[in-house]
């Protein structure tokens, strides 16, 4: 009862905000970026619980806690101080700032006129489209099981109002409503996130002592042989971390701030609050292996280990009523930011990149609110579908979605910042060689190996890129010189 009082005043909230956010937002600058007004704060929130989602706390924290064993913790120390601190340091300055030179919203755009590129924004349209909706979707599902299980509300009616109210307050408030409710969201997930360690650890004789017994458990849960290799561990703290440089609903959020001057400050408060919903999420699943053992850890129908329910059995086992229903509202909205973010990103790919009147300066961005409110709800609407009908192409969609658009996207987006040898041909040969490396060897290697496949798909154009550059026509100087006005200077 605690949790549905709590899941209804949090709606109602989100609402409200949608409704608010609705009277500020006049243009589509308002829209998807809030009119570049946000201060550090938000900013920061905001980039952080786009980071963070139900994934993390349900089904990724149990598995790599439980596999992974202390050696999960790293994932969390990378999210934070290179998925976070670092993103905002190396490329928050830059970004806002040759965005703004270029006028450009998005990262099909920005690519399209940092490189003179007109086929290049159809393309990466494309790309986002094709595999951030799938995962909007997934992370819909998640939700929707999440309060089939805990809150008794079956799985169609639980999928449907989550799609709703994240429609609301999204296709309402745009930039501006997303980011006040991932503020809010961010104050709950960072206390819930605390409180949870604390009541968990408290139970074991202390953080330090949990850690401990993990250590002693793990050899006995997990032998030796069956333990995840140095590699593996690399590359899912690179995937998660550097991976999500190049992720266009990340980036987004530097194009939005009120100025430079509050990166500095941006940067600490995403670390900190990274670190903690991190440490929070992955010692959570660590600490499995002090709340269970290989008799009582929840198991499948066939006898293998059952990752997605070890933290939400956990949680359950040994939280009271009041702090597990925080916890709930911890989880759902650390989803709803994400989602907020995916679909508005998701939308924009056809609303920005390929609505037609978006070439007319003057009205076509004024004119196009309209069309991304529409095709807002438009996208939401197929989330549901793809959530309630599980098609098989869908999932390997949502299998491949990090590591293609992470692939595609870091090393055109993030050489552009700081090279004027970034040739149009490098940029087109990058994108299309992430993309097709991550493809071919998912497919090769397995889903198993994904963060593998995915690391791989982010390096390999960081060479393709250059080499190519290096044998094609130079990009033209005015255009350059249009991009980097006040960049050199400003940071030298």
């Amino acid at each position: 009862m605690i949790g549905i009082i709590f899941l209804v005043v949090f709606l109602l909230l989100m609402t409200g905000i949608g409704i608010w956010g609705m009277r500020k937002t006049k243009t589509l600058g308002d829209f998807f970026l809030g009119g570049r007004t946000l201060g550090p704060w938000v900013s920061a929130v905001a980039y952080g619980t786009s980071y963070f989602s139900a994934v993390i706390f349900i089904g990724f924290a149990g598995t790599q806690g439980w596999q992974f064993g202390l050696n999960a913790l790293w994932i969390a120390l990378g999210n934070a101080v290179i998925g976070a601190g670092a993103a905002w340091l190396v490329l928050a300055r830059r970004t806002r700032r040759i965005t703004q030179n270029l006028d450009a919203m998005t990262m099909p755009e920005y690519l399209q006129e940092r490189y003179g590129a007109k086929h290049l924004k159809p393309v990466a349209a494309s790309i986002i489209f094709f595999f951030l909706l799938p995962y909007s979707a997934s992370v819909f599902k998640g939700l929707g099981h999440l309060f089939e299980k805990v809150f008794g509300i079956p799985y169609d009616i639980a999928l449907l109002v989550m799609i709703a109210f994240t429609g609301i307050y999204l296709i309402l408030g745009g930039y501006f409503a997303i980011a006040i409710t991932d503020f809010i969201q961010g104050i709950i997930m960072f206390a819930g996130a605390a409180v949870m360690v604390l009541v968990l650890s408290g139970q074991g004789g202390g953080y330090f002592e949990m850690i401990r017994k993990v250590a002693e458990n793990y050899a006995v849960h997990v032998p030796p042989a069956n333990q995840p290799s140095t590699l593996t561990v690399i590359s899912l703290v690179f995937m998660t971390s550097f991976g999500t440089w190049g992720l266009p609903q990340m980036t987004q959020k530097f194009y939005a701030i009120k100025n430079e001057a509050v990166i500095p400050k941006a940067a600490i408060v995403t670390t900190v609050f990274a670190l903690m919903i991190g440490f929070a999420a992955y010692s959570t699943g660590v600490f499995a292996h002090v709340f269970f053992d290989l008799t009582t850890v929840p198991r499948t129908a066939a006898g293998g280990i059952n990752y997605d329910l070890i933290v939400p059995t956990l949680l359950t086992n040994h939280l009271p009523e009041l702090l597990l229903a925080l916890i709930m509202l911890l989880v759902l909205s650390a989803s709803m930011s994400t989602l907020s973010s995916l679909v508005l990103v998701s939308s924009s790919s056809v609303a920005i990149d390929l609505y037609p009147s978006r070439s007319n300066i003057k009205t076509g961005k004024d004119n196009s609110v309209a069309m991304m409110r529409f095709l807002s709800g438009v996208f939401i609407i197929i989330s549901y579908f793809i959530s309630r009908f599980q098609i098989s192409i869908i999932v390997y969609l949502m299998s491949l979605s990090w590591g293609a658009v992470s692939g595609s996207f870091a090393a055109p987006y993030i050489l552009s910042l700081y090279s004027k040898k970034v040739t149009k041909a490098g940029a087109y040969a990058g994108l299309l060689t992430g993309l097709g490396v991550e493809i071919v060897l998912f497919f090769i290697l397995g889903a198993s190996r994904s963060p593998l496949t995915a690391s791989i798909a982010i390096v390999v154009p960081f060479i393709v890129v250059p080499v190519v550059s290096l044998f094609t026509t130079p990009p033209d100087k005015e255009l350059l010189d249009k991009a980097f006005e006040g960049v050199r200077r400003r940071n030298a």
